[in-house]
C-alpha cells in the first residue's frame, strides 16, 4: 500500500506560493520562511514515499517467496511420507527375509534325507528295471552320490540333479532308442545294435543280423528271437534313429503275466 504524503505537502506549498505572491511585500516576507519549509516538508515526504514504495515492493518480493517456499515445503511433506511408506515396506521386507532364512536350514535338515532316499530309491529301480544303458545309468547314480558329499554345492543344486535324474528315468518310457554297445553272445563279446521301445521292448541284433535277442523282465534273461523279426527289428532301428518316418510296427514283446492273470480273474 503506498501513501500520498508528497502529494499533500506539493498542494500546501502551492497554496502558500500563490498566497506569497499575491500578498504585499511585508507579507511575502513573512511567507517566504513558510514556502521553504513547505519545500522541506515536500521533499522530505517524496523521500518518505520512495522508502515506503521500496518497503512494499520488498515486502511483495517477500510475499512471493515466501508463497514459494510454502509450496515447496507442501512439496517436501508429500514426498517424505511417500519415502516413509517404502522405508516401511522395505523394513517388512526385511523381516520376511530374515523369517525365511532362518527357516532355510530347517528345510535343509529335511531335504538332504530325502533326496538321499529318492537316490536310494533310483539305484533300486534301475537295477530291477530293463537293462538298458546300464553304464550311463549307473555313471548318472554315482555322480549323484558323489555330488550329495560335496560341500560346495547349494542344496537347491543338488535337488535340481536329483529331479532332473527322474525325469530323465521318466522319459525313457515314452520314447524309442537306438544305440550301439558290446553284448555277450555265445560267450564271445560282439558289437550290437540295441533297440529299446520304452520299457515295453529290448531287442538286440549283431552287425550281420545272424543273431537277434530280446530282453525277458519276467525272467529277467535274454531269449534268441526268430530271424522272422529282423526285417521289422531293422525298420524300427532306422525310426529310432530318425532315418524314416515313424509308422507301426509289429513287434515282439513279453506279456505281463500278473497283468494277464489279473485280467482273467476278473
Amino acid at each position: 500500500m503506498k501513501f500520498i504524503t508528497s502529494a499533500g505537502a506539493l498542494v500546501l506549498s502551492s497554496a502558500l506560493l500563490a498566497q506569497a505572491h499575491s500578498a504585499p511585500l511585508q507579507e511575502q516576507d513573512k511567507l517566504e520562511p513558510v514556502v521553504e519549509q513547505a519545500s522541506s516538508i515536500n521533499q522530505s515526504a517524496r523521500q518518505s514515499q520512495l522508502t515506503i514504495d521500496q518497503i512494499s515492493d520488498n515486502m511483495q518480493e517477500r510475499l512471493q517467496q515466501y508463497k514459494r517456499i510454502m509450496k515447496e515445503i507442501d512439496g517436501l511433506k508429500v514426498y517424505t511420507a511417500q519415502l516413509e511408506q517404502q522405508i516401511n515396506n522395505q523394513q517388512q521386507e526385511k523381516q520376511d527375509i530374515n523369517d525365511s532364512i532362518d527357516k532355510v536350514s530347517y528345510v535343509e535338515r529335511q531335504i538332504t534325507p530325502l533326496m538321499l532316499r529318492m537316490i536310494d530309491s533310483l539305484e533300486s529301480f534301475v537295477e530291477l528295471d530293463v537293462p538298458f544303458l546300464e553304464t550311463e545309468r549307473n555313471e548318472r547314480l554315482a555322480q549323484l552320490n558323489d555330488l550329495m558329499e560335496r560341500a560346495n554345492v547349494d542344496v537347491s543344486e543338488k535337488f535340481r540333479r536329483v529331479m532332473e535324474a527322474y525325469q530323465i528315468e521318466a522319459d525313457y518310457g515314452r520314447n524309442i532308442e537306438a544305440y550301439t554297445a558290446e553284448h555277450e553272445i555265445n560267450g564271445q563279446q560282439q558289437d550290437v545294435t540295441f533297440l529299446r521301445i520304452g520299457r515295453v521292448a529290448l531287442i538286440y541284433k549283431t552287425r550281420d543280423g545272424q543273431h537277434l535277442g530280446i530282453w525277458n523282465q519276467q525272467e529277467r534273461k535274454w531269449q534268441e528271437l526268430d530271424s522272422k523279426h529282423l526285417p521289422a527289428v531293422e525298420e524300427a532301428i532306422r525310426i529310432a534313429r530318425k532315418q524314416l518316418a515313424p509308422d507301426m510296427l509289429m513287434m515282439p514283446v513279453f506279456a505281463n503275466k500278473a497283468a494277464t492273470n489279473t485280467a482273467a480273474g476278473q
